[in-house]
């Protein structure tokens, strides 16, 4: 079994990562970011993923753009591996693989894209781009990265799908990562599902509980299966880490008692464009309450709440369920991401150690 990897949701967008009007010391500007990239980097974090957000929405006023501020980042790190997400229909897939094959090579192979098939109606129609059905959205998605795998891998690409036509076209120069650059994809619908079996390499999940996390696993494996792949499995997970547990339930009670409740729910609102629009009503958010939309990618229900130790063993639980890379978002990203890095991540790579000489984990 491969070593665990960690990464952060870089907090590109203002209001931090959980829709509360508690106080937060986390800042969305490009001199915060490149602080928190330096130190991730530095205390063990392997990746960071950049969100792709065009108009405010719960809160987020201002957003820096995705794959512009990857490269940035690009240029003040070493060795973190950025992850810019990237929405089908306000890209196109010749110009995204061209960008992202750019940034491989300026960064020494350090970039990854995760594809997000879309739930913010008003960003699509807002740019006056057609907003698809829920399914739809998926099929696109997988045209897109159809399109850029071949662009990234052939000499030439030629492509005649319902979304994009591609006609003998070249990329030059080809990415550093060979095949090519990894590419994550999340959902919880079917049509996701399916999708990350046929065309990605890493399936990304919502937080969840430890039965909800397991089925989701064994769907997609068993899918991948049938289409002669294997996937790797990435879970989000809202961390509060504090000397006791009492410390950490207090904090995750103070940010549901400040909630905004007004952004809150019209985030619930946008998003039955997503999982509650999907044909079996199962897909992303479609179960989430009022409290797992604080923090908008269900993060508190993975249960990164207490003392390092607490967390760690969490953690190491999540491993031996088959994730391979946990996403953290955090309150407090000027000292909670130190934190995690300098408390958490080397007890978990000890327990790791420990359990894999009693072959537990294989």
């Amino acid at each position: 079994m491969n070593e665990l990897k960690f990464a952060y949701w870089v907090p590109n967008v203002s209001g931090g990562l959980v829709v509360s009007k508690l106080p937060q010391e986390t800042d969305w500007t490009f001199e915060a970011n490149k602080r928190y990239a330096q130190i991730a980097e530095d205390s063990g974090f392997d990746f960071a993923l950049l969100q792709t957000r065009f108009f405010a929405s719960y809160g987020a006023e201002y957003q820096l753009e995705a794959a512009t501020l990857a490269a940035a980042l690009a240029s003040v790190t070493k060795k973190i591996n950025l992850i810019s997400a990237v929405h089908p229909g306000l890209w196109h897939p010749g110009v995204y693989a061209k960008m992202m094959a750019t940034l491989d090579n300026i960064s020494g192979g350090r970039v990854a894209i995760n594809v997000v098939s879309g739930w913010f109606k008003g960003e699509f129609t807002g740019y006056g781009e057609p907003w698809l059905e829920h399914d739809e959205r998926y099929r696109r998605s997988e045209e897109f990265i159809s399109v850029i795998r071949s662009l990234w891998t052939e000499e030439e690409t030629t492509f005649k799908g319902d979304f994009y036509r591609i006609n003998g076209a070249p990329l030059k120069p080809k990415p550093v990562q060979k095949p090519s650059p990894p590419i994550f994809q999340g959902g919880n619908s079917k049509a996701a599902k399916e999708m990350a079996a046929r065309v990605s390499d890493w399936y990304f999940m919502n937080g969840n509980t430890t039965e909800g996390f397991k089925n989701q696993i064994e769907e997609v494996k068993a899918l991948a299966e049938k289409e002669g792949r294997t996937l790797k499995y990435a879970a989000n997970g809202f961390v509060i880490v504090r000397d006791t547990e009492e410390e950490a339930v207090q904090v995750l009670r103070d940010i549901v008692s400040k909630a905004d409740v007004e952004a809150v729910e019209g985030f619930g609102e946008a998003v039955k464009e997503a999982g509650q629009s999907s044909k079996e009503k199962e897909g992303m958010w479609a179960n989430s309450t009022f409290e797992d939309l604080v923090q908008y990618n269900d993060g508190f229900k993975t249960g990164l709440i207490g003392t390092a130790e607490q967390v760690a063993d969490r953690i190491i639980e999540l491993k031996q369920l088959g994730v391979d890379l946990i996403l953290t978002a955090f309150l407090h990203y000027e000292n909670d991401l130190k934190d995690f890095g300098e408390k958490v991540i080397p007890l978990v790579k000890e327990k790791e150690a420990r359990l894999k000489e009693e072959g537990v984990l294989v």
